[in-house]
C-alpha cells in the first residue's frame, strides 16, 4: 500500500451508499417493466444460460443455493422461468418460458435506457474507468471466500 496516501471514511458504506444510487437509476428503468433489478438479472443469466441447474445458477451468480431458491420463485410463479425435470430424477433444470424471454426483452430496452442515462450523468470516460477499478479490485480479492452478500 502507498504509505503516502491514506483513505479515510469507510470504503463498505462508500460502496453501498454508491450502489443504492445506482440501483435507484436502474430499478426506476426497470421496474417499468414489473421486474426489479436483481429479477431481470436473475432472468437475464437463465436466457443467456438455460437450460441451467439451480446449483452452477447459484455459483455462476456468486449467491447460495436459499438466496437463489427465494429469488426464482416470483418468476417461476409468475410464468417466467420454468422448473423441469434434469437428466435424472434427483436433478432439476431451470429454464426461461416463452413469456420469461419476451420480459427479459422488454426489461434489456429497460436496462439499455438506464446505462445510457449512468453513462451520461458520470461521463463515458468514468464509466470506462470505473469498470476497470471495479474488475480490477474484483481480482485481487478474489481469494476470498465466497458468501451470500446479497440477494
Amino acid at each position: 500500500m502507498d504509505t503516502a496516501v491514506k483513505p479515510q471514511g469507510c470504503t463498505n458504506l462508500k460502496l453501498r451508499q454508491l450502489m443504492r444510487r445506482v440501483a435507484q437509476l436502474y430499478d426506476a428503468e426497470v421496474g417499468k417493466t414489473g421486474l426489479r433489478g436483481t429479477q431481470y438479472s436473475l432472468l437475464s443469466y437463465v436466457v443467456k444460460l438455460g437450460p441451467i441447474r439451480p446449483v452452477d445458477l447459484a455459483r455462476t451468480m456468486k449467491v447460495d443455493a436459499s438466496t437463489l431458491t427465494r429469488n426464482l420463485r416470483p418468476l417461476i410463479d409468475a410464468g417466467l422461468l420454468a422448473m423441469e425435470a434434469g437428466p435424472d430424477a434427483r436433478s432439476r433444470l431451470v429454464s426461461a418460458t416463452p413469456a420469461g424471454r419476451d420480459k427479459r426483452q422488454e426489461a434489456q430496452r429497460r436496462w439499455r435506457v438506464a446505462q445510457e442515462s449512468l453513462n451520461r450523468r458520470l461521463g463515458a470516460r468514468r464509466v470506462v474507468a470505473l469498470h476497470a477499478l471495479l474488475d480490477e479490485c474484483q481480482d485481487l480479492l478474489a481469494d476470498l471466500p465466497e458468501g451470500d452478500v446479497d440477494d
